[in-house]
Formats: C-alpha cells, sequence, structure tokens
C-alpha cells in the first residue's frame, strides 16, 4: 500500500510477536497461518507477526528478516490472499509460478502442492479468507475447488483492491467505539469476498475469449511460459555484462517482443528491459554483500552498468540504499 504507514497502523498495533529464534518463529507462524515447512536461507532472523481479526476474515502482516523458503501444507477450509508490501516473494502452485513485487497481489488455492520463497527483508500482507465467506455471497459451494491454484491480479485492480483493504482495516478501529456495528463490518467482509470471486472468475474466461492473449503470453500462467521464463532468466544470468537487446530477449524466450513484453508483465510486473536491470542489479548486490572489499565501480562495470551515477540511482530505487552502504555493513 502506497500510504503504508497510515493505512497498515490499526493492524501493525497488533503485534503477535517479534522474534529472532528460529524455532520460536517457526512454531508461532504455525500456529496463526498454516501448518508448514521453513526453510531458512541466512541467519538474520528478524520476525514480525502482526494479526488482525475482522469477524470471519484474518489480516496478517509477517516479515521474517532472513530469505525463507516455504512450503506450507494444502490449505483447508480457507484461501490466501498475498501482497508484497516491499521486496520481492514468488509463489509456486501446481506447476504454476509468479513473482509478486512490492504492490502486487495474488489469490493462492493450491490442490496438490504450494511453495512460497520471499527476498530477505520484504514484508508481506496476507488474508487469510475461509471458504465458508464465499459460499455466503453465493459463490458455488466448493469454492476451493472452483478458485484457480494461482492467479495475480492485474496491476489496474491494485488501486482497487488496496481502498478495499484499507477499509477492512479501518473497520478494526470502527468495532472498537462499540455499539452495534457487526451488520456494517460484514458488509465490508463480503464486498473483499466478492471483489477477490469476480476475478478468479473472470480470469479464465478470459484467457478462452481471447486466444491472441493466451499466444502472447496474456493469459493466466502455465508451465509452457514457465519453461519460457526460466529460458530467458538463464539467457540473462549467462550474459549478465553483455550488450543486450529486447530482441535478443524475444528470442531466448522464444516469443514475439509484443508477447515477451505480456508474459514479462504478467510474471515480474515489470518491461523485458527493466526485468534485465533488476536480475544485473540483484547479482551486483550479491557480489558487493560477498565482498566486503569489492570496488563499486568494477562491480558496476561486470554486471553491465557502464554509468556509475545510473548504477547507483537504480540500486537505491530496488534496494533502499546505496552501493557503498551495502558495502560499508559488511565491515
Amino acid at each position: 500500500m502506497h500510504s503504508q504507514s497510515a493505512s497498515l497502523a490499526p493492524l501493525y498495533r497488533r503485534r503477535v510477536f517479534q522474534s529472532s529464534e528460529k524455532v520460536d518463529c517457526h512454531a508461532q507462524v504455525a500456529r496463526e497461518l498454516a501448518v508448514h515447512d521453513l526453510y531458512w536461507k541466512g541467519d538474520a532472523v528478524d520476525t514480525v507477526l502482526c494479526k488482525a481479526t475482522i469477524m470471519q476474515l484474518q489480516v496478517f502482516m509477517l516479515k521474517y528478516g532472513a530469505e525463507v523458503v516455504v512450503r506450507p501444507r494444502l490449505f483447508e477450509g480457507f484461501v490466501l490472499v498475498h501482497m508484497t508490501l516491499s521486496g520481492i516473494a514468488e509463489i509456486e502452485a501446481d506447476g504454476q509460478k509468479v513473482r509478486i513485487p512490492q504492490g502486487r497481489t495474488a489469490i493462492i488455492a493450491p490442490k496438490r502442492n504450494v511453495r512460497l520463497w520471499w527476498q530477505a527483508g520484504s514484508e508481506q500482507l496476507i488474508l487469510k479468507v475461509p471458504l465458508a465467506l464465499f459460499a455466503e455471497i453465493g459463490a458455488c459451494r466448493d469454492s476451493g475447488a472452483a478458485m484457480p491454484s494461482l492467479l495475480l491480479l492485474q496491476p489496474r485492480l491494485a488501486a482497487h483492491w488496496e481502498l478495499l483493504m484499507q477499509s477492512l482495516l479501518g473497520v478494526l478501529e470502527l468495532s472498537e467505539t462499540g455499539g452495534n456495528q457487526a451488520s456494517w463490518i460484514a458488509h465490508f467482509e463480503r464486498g473483499a469476498a466478492q471483489f477477490l470471486w469476480s476475478q478468479q472468475a473472470a480470469a479464465p474466461a478470459a484467457a478462452m475469449l481471447d486466444p491472441a492473449a493466451e499466444r502472447s503470453g496474456a493469459a493466466v500462467c502455465g508451465s509452457g511460459k514457465f519453461n519460457r521464463l526460466e529460458a530467458l532468466e538463464q539467457y540473462i544470468q549467462e550474459r549478465l555484462c553483455a550488450p543486450l537487446t529486447l530482441a535478443d530477449l524475444a528470442r531466448a524466450a522464444g516469443v514475439s517482443v509484443r508477447g515477451l513484453n505480456a508474459l514479462c508483465h504478467q510474471h515480474h510486473g515489470v518491461a523485458p528491459m527493466d526485468l534485465l536491470r533488476n536480475i544485473r542489479l540483484d547479482a551486483a548486490r550479491r557480489r558487493l554483500l560477498a565482498q566486503a572489499e569489492a570496488n563499486i565501480t568494477d562491480t558496476a562495470f561486470e554486471f553491465g552498468f557502464a554509468h556509475l551515477g545510473r548504477f547507483s540511482a537504480y540500486y537505491k530505487q530496488r534496494f533502499g540504499e546505496l552501493p557503498k552502504q551495502t558495502r560499508a555493513a559488511q565491515h
């Protein structure tokens, strides 16, 4: 959420726990959200969990601090809505995979398996929606089976979803003022459920009605598109310093330039050349984190940035700090 400090204040005031102990963090999150396996990638553990219960809905803010891989058990009686507040998350469910950059939202309803990866320091807003709430709004009885395993909300819907979430968090304050507010609060909950159901219901139909969108990569993701993305990312990783054009990237992915644009926007939320830059920035950051004595200018050149000033600006935009600050933190 763009006005994060204000809109999330009711949630931040409801902290369940904060801990730097891995075992404690795992147990606490499993108790509140879902049973899961948790794999830590690093020791910078600083887990914070906030929780707000409205009526049927539960809203969580979760930050691990360290990079993590989470493998939850299949959800029983609920779906999750996952919004990245900061950093990047990546979700795989039933053979589909999406990357969720800051400000993007995904609906998760796995039927066979699910895996989540969170970038170190990322912060996630999670909405736990019981299937019973979908039944209340007239959705089919077996809502979980009817939903796609994984659906990334379109960017044009982000502002609408943010307003819905702000309204839901706002009624937390309303509920504390006393009085009979139950029917009004239930109205907000049903509105959020109706929005989510309408998006998942429309997604498969949109793909069927627009075969051109399917060919261009704009439809709901599948294993074929995932393979193209893997080929693209491998191509970039092997040429981190090489001068690459949009046409080069399209050939590597095996799609047209138009298809590549659709594919990258759907799965990464950015244009292909922005994805190229982000992958190079990530590689540069790994170098600075791994080698405390790394020369910043040499690092920039090695990963395809010929202009040091632009490299520093892009780096700060992506990571919230300058390259020299990253390197200084390692001393």
